[in-house]
């Protein structure tokens, strides 16, 4: 394996820093997917753009590129291109030996480290070639719950198996778990009266709502599952009419099969017992969306055998984790594609304290180098 030179290093930073200068909440892409189309154009890298713009009501779709064409062996990289929102420009600036945001906004380290490192990628190996064919694929509206990526047709992929970098955890950590995640919303319609002359003639729908909540299950419920009520809105801005409609959200997540569905089983008998109560009976509207499902991995999956003899290569002691949260492997294993997802190394994720050192990107850019050399030989 030769590791990234000074220049890659350097051209490596620098393209981290531009991607992260430029503004792309969820649905809200097209200016970045359009610098990073640019980029592998001007390398001579065909980039193909699906239909999950129209899908999702987003400014761009999923960016597919291939490089190589020995028509053998053929790995796929993975990052997103959206961010959360958040106020303001961001300014990124290198301190102590790392990026951060100069403001008091998010950085964008989550998931523009990836995007920065696989288009590097990209350069070497359409100057220098690669061991393996490769296909990167940039996906939207990650972030609101792997939309982009369920749109994605993944029978389009002529890779055999893929990587996703997206957990912000030290470098060598495999997620060789993750959970199924489940959101629900529950719109509750009760009646309008005047509070101080007829209350007895309304029907709160906040009061419901508070019944309900208070019975939930929230929190960690075990090693495996968490729930969480998100937020609640309702009423009128006056104090003096009793509250018609409100509306909560929330989810479930677990790593054991079948219980987020049995959590949310408890969440649905909640709401309904909550609206059926006789001094405050209102309408109830429950929607269940499954966000994308769980899946376990061993280190007998090619990709996780890859990722650990890569790692291993490169200076790290790999391990094998569980994580809480999703990622676009989730949507793409679901669709029957072998996808792994590895840490790269960033920190704080959604927050303003956000950071990612200089040296974790050099050295997922090197991961990413010894992972197609293992690939290549094995």
């Amino acid at each position: 394996m030769r590791v990234a030179s000074e220049l890659e290093v350097r051209r490596l930073s620098e393209t981290f820093a531009a991607l992260c200068a430029i503004p792309s909440p969820s649905r809200g892409e097209g200016a970045v997917a359009a610098y990073v189309r640019s980029e592998l154009e001007q390398i001579g890298v065909a980039v193909v753009e699906d239909d999950a713009a129209e899908v999702i009501g987003g400014q761009s779709g999923n960016l597919l590129a291939r490089i190589g064409e020995r028509g053998g062996r053929s790995v796929l990289f993975c990052a997103h291109l959206d961010t959360v929102p958040h106020e303001g420009a961001i300014v990124p600036v290198f301190v102590n030996g790392g990026w951060e945001s100069e403001g008091e906004t998010i950085l964008g380290a989550d998931n523009k480290a990836a995007v920065a490192v696989f288009l590097e990628l990209a350069r070497r190996a359409k100057i220098e070639g690669a061991p393996v064919d490769l296909e990167l694929c940039f996906t939207v509206a990650e972030e609101p719950g792997l939309l982009g990526a369920n749109a994605l047709d993944v029978s389009e992929f002529r890779s055999q198996l893929g990587y996703v970098y997206d957990h912000a955890t030290p470098i060598g950590e495999i997620i060789a778990g993750s959970p199924t995640h489940i959101r629900w919303r529950a719109d509750i319609r009760g009646r309008a009266a005047h509070a101080g002359i007829s209350p007895e003639d309304g029907r709160s729908a906040i009061t419901t709502a508070a019944r309900a909540i208070a019975t939930l299950p929230d929190g960690r419920l075990d090693d495996l599952t968490t729930a969480n009520v998100a937020r609640i809105r309702g009423g009128v801005a006056g104090t003096n009419v009793v509250p018609e409609h409100c509306q909560v959200d929330g989810e479930v997540r677990s790593l054991e099969d079948g219980r987020a569905e049995i959590i949310t089983e408890r969440v649905t008998e909640a709401f309904q017992d909550a609206a059926n109560e006789p001094d405050c009976q209102c309408d109830l509207d429950l929607t269940i969306e499954r966000s994308f499902i769980g899946y376990r991995l061993g280190e007998d999956e090619p990709a996780v055998a890859a990722a650990l003899a890569a790692l291993e290569a490169s200076g790290y002691e790999p391990k094998l984790v569980l994580s809480g949260g999703g990622s676009d492997a989730n949507a793409f294993r679901a669709k029957g594609f072998p996808c792994v997802n590895l840490a790269n190394g960033t920190q704080n994720p959604h927050q303003s304290s956000e950071r990612v050192a200089g040296a974790d990107l050099e050295a997922m850019l090197n991961v990413t180098f010894a992972l197609i050399d293992e690939l290549g030989e094995n």
